[in-house]
């Protein structure tokens, strides 16, 4: 089995306009709702072996805050230039690419790649991916290289204003 978690950063910041989008910090309501969304992970009990976030300062900022909310630790996240900007193919080289012997990954970037990801797994899950959206995919494959072909046989949406029951 394979398990992998895609998560889009948390709502970021406009406030400086001078600023290079690479570097837009999170704002106040992504400050908020980064942690939240840790800790629903952490209640679904999830653990992962690796942790690979966008270099963009608002996607590590949340995969910070993500990766304490869980226990993974935060010197260990893999930071890969090439989840700024990645479109579906990008994203899914990145996928096929993981080490065979890795059974739980969270990729945590930007949208519109991440949501064309999604798309491409389950179309009837999302039709976007909001700041802060969680989307975990379950597949029962061997390798890495397989998950493009199989269909996820479970599957989760979170998201920071989705309504909680209970």
């Amino acid at each position: 089995m394979k398990h992998l978690t895609i998560i889009r950063h948390a709502k970021s910041s406009w406030k400086d306009e001078t600023l290079p989008d690479v570097l837009r910090p999170l704002n106040k309501r992504g400050k908020r709702d980064a942690p939240m969304m840790g800790e629903r992970l952490a209640q679904r009990g999830l653990e992962v072996d690796i942790l690979i976030s966008s270099p963009a300062t608002r996607a590590l900022a949340t995969a910070e805050v993500i990766a304490g909310a869980i226990g993974y630790p935060p010197e260990e996240i893999h930071v890969d230039d090439d989840l700024y900007g990645a479109d579906l193919f990008a994203l899914l080289d990145i996928v096929q690419g993981l080490d065979g012997a890795t059974g739980s990954v969270i990729l945590l970037g930007h949208n519109p790649g991440l949501a064309e990801l999604v798309d491409y797994f389950s179309p009837r899950l999302i039709g976007n991916l909001p700041t802060g959206g969680i989307v975990g995919l379950t597949f029962d494959v061997q390798s890495w290289r397989d998950v493009s072909e199989a269909e996820p046989v479970s599957a989760y949406v979170d998201y920071p204003k989705m309504i909680r029951w209970g």
